[in-house]
């Protein structure tokens, strides 16, 4: 988990010319129909937090990716603490347990923010902020 998170701040920092400002947006689409946003929600001098979600207009809310990443400007990782608004990630699950959480879902949604990025890198020709 820790290699994934390695990769996500490296692919974060490329995306993002400035990761250490609140209150900026980013905004950026992959063709006519994939939109997405990144905001700066907190900065403080060792970790940031990023909301990222899919702002793609024809989508209904619960099929949008979005997510809570936390920037450890120190370790230089990037985790995902939070997904779908579901409320914190834990570690790991017991199986079976009341909201039907994966085991390792705190893993999954670290690889799917890996995949995202990557996706991002190859398909964004341009970033644009908002203060």
């Amino acid at each position: 988990m820790q290699a994934v998170c390695e990769v996500n701040y490296a692919h974060i920092l490329r995306i993002l010319p400035d990761c250490d400002t609140e209150d900026l947006s980013y905004r950026f689409s992959i063709g006519k129909h994939l939109a997405y946003e990144i905001k700066i929600v907190e900065s403080s001098r060792y970790t940031s937090s990023l909301s990222i979600k899919q702002t793609t207009k024809d989508m209904p809310d619960y099929l949008t990716p979005s997510m809570t990443v936390r920037l450890y400007h120190d370790a230089r990782l990037a985790e995902v603490i939070n997904s779908q608004n579901t409320g914190a990630l834990e570690p790991s699950y017991e199986y079976p347990n009341l909201k039907m959480r994966q085991r390792n879902e705190k893993q999954m949604v670290n690889i799917f923010l890996a995949e995202w990025l990557d996706f991002c890198l190859k398909h964004t020709p341009k970033v644009t902020s908002e203060a």
